[in-house]
């Protein structure tokens, strides 16, 4: 590999093409999964995507022992340091035809590519002094470059990460761009794959040496002993970490990618009924304060607990009535505080900005634990009223936010069409398409038809 980036550097853009027997695809540019012809119509946040994203040139070789067409490590040499559109892709295109040059002329990453790195250094120093360090044969317009042979000799990459090291290595990478919660998920999913691979291979073996079949059977496993929920979950985190070792030129295709993923029935919890709302918060409102203001945030707020736990004194504007949230699906959104909350609410003035809005015992208090325990702890909270009103694992905190967002689409649609309640609803709930919204409301069973009876015959 090293050879060949020097070659693609120095290179000349010699466009004198000679016919050989096809052993490639490619080479190609990857610019962030857009359509770089497209990009003046796209918008500035799908630009700014792109070009968060690694831009490069791949390419496949045949692999002389298997005759199949394998893909190669992805190029980038250093462009996605640069920020625009052009810069990258004008370098792309460069690294493109110069990639193209060298495999027609019977560049091979399986072989010795000596003969063919001498002849390309000799042409080069023709064309820049106009003399050459050797003799150069001259080349014939439709002469064939012999094909070279490939060494029997297994190719040994050196300084090759293990397994287990590469996965670390992609582990402190995720550390660093995913949240605390998100974090530990993964890392823990991760960790139980390389437990396995020990039990049944060795983490310790070369990153090269992981093949696709490694990870069906894992996924098997995983399907086997929990559910195809979590299979599917493991999936998604499995591809992520190993498309950042791809991006960092550890592994050269992510093959948990073109693994299926399988139907599962994603678990939702019910919407209460109104006899159950109306008994559940009176039972609350007599034995936790705490609780209820807790599930009012949810209720009135239309907030997922999850934001409600990551609430923090300095994030609630009651001047201007808008509320700061962390949100799983962008780093902060804006909603507003509705006066129903603000009169529920205890005086906050003189509490410490950096200080939780909800504790076990106070409103408005330091609070020194992981987001994983301070969920735990309302929903023990919310547990033992589950317990009193002997309800099974379909409801919980969640199912106060699907009862509000039902109980608020049914009271617009009593004076509004459906698409005209949705786009009320979409500003209120904060979700980021119609079509998100539609899905959510179909999945909670929010629009149900008229009484048809008179159409019964």
């Amino acid at each position: 590999m090293p050879k060949l980036l020097v070659l693609l550097q120095n290179v000349h853009d010699y466009v004198h093409d000679l016919p050989m027997k096809s052993n490639y695809s490619g080479p190609y540019i990857y610019t962030g999964n857009v359509d770089i012809k497209a990009w003046s119509t796209l918008s500035k946040l799908a630009k700014e995507e792109a070009l968060s994203k690694e831009w490069y040139v791949y390419y496949s070789f045949r692999n002389p022992k298997t005759g199949k067409l394998v893909r190669q490590t992805n190029i980038k040499t250093g462009v996605n340091s640069l920020k625009t559109k052009q810069e990258r892709f004008a370098k792309l295109a460069t690294i493109q035809d110069n990639l193209l040059f060298l495999l027609k002329r019977g560049f091979n990453p399986y072989a010795d590519n000596s003969i063919l790195e001498e002849k390309t250094f000799q042409k080069l120093d023709a064309e820049i002094n106009g003399t050459t360090t050797a003799p150069v044969a001259k080349e014939k317009k439709h002469e064939k470059i012999p094909v070279l042979k490939v060494p029997k000799t297994k190719v040994v990459v050196e300084n090759e990460k293990s397994i287990k090291e590469a996965f670390q290595f992609g582990l402190k990478i995720k550390q660093n761009v995913l949240g605390a919660t998100s974090y530990s998920g993964f890392h823990g999913r991760i960790n139980r794959f390389l437990t396995w691979l020990d039990k049944n291979g060795s983490s310790s073996d070369k990153i090269s040496t992981l093949e696709k079949k490694t990870f069906i059977n894992y996924l098997n496993y995983v399907l086997e002993n929990t559910s195809a929920s979590n299979r599917n979950n493991t999936r998604t985190d499995l591809s992520a970490l190993v498309q950042t070792l791809v991006d960092n030129e550890l592994m050269n295709d992510n093959y948990v990618k073109s693994i299926n993923v399988l139907k599962s029935a994603p678990e939702r919890n019910k919407t209460y009924s109104v006899t159950q709302e109306k008994d559940i918060l009176e039972y609350i409102e007599q034995n936790d304060a705490i609780l209820l203001l807790y599930i009012q945030f949810i209720t009135y707020n239309f907030l997922r607990p999850v934001e409600v736990n990551r609430l923090k004194i300095g994030d609630l504007d009651l001047e201007g009535k808008k509320l700061f949230v962390r949100a799983k699906n962008k780093a902060v959104k804006v909603k507003i505080i509705p006066q129903k909350i603000i009169d529920l609410l205890p005086d906050l003035s003189n509490m410490d900005p950096n200080h939780y809005l909800f504790t076990p015992t106070a409103i408005g208090a330091e609070w020194k634990a992981e987001e994983n325990n301070r969920r735990d702890n309302f929903s023990k909270k919310f547990k033992l009223v589950k317990d009193h009103f002997k309800l099974n694992k379909d409801y919980g905190l969640y199912s106060f936010r699907h009862t509000a967002i039902t109980n608020l689409y049914r009271e617009i649609r009593k004076t509004k069409t459906s698409h005209e309640a949705k786009s009320i609803l979409m500003g209120i709930t904060g979700h980021q398409t119609i079509e998100a919204l539609e899905k959510y409301l179909r999945d909670i069973d929010a629009e149900l038809p008229d009484d048809y009876s008179h159409l019964l015959r």
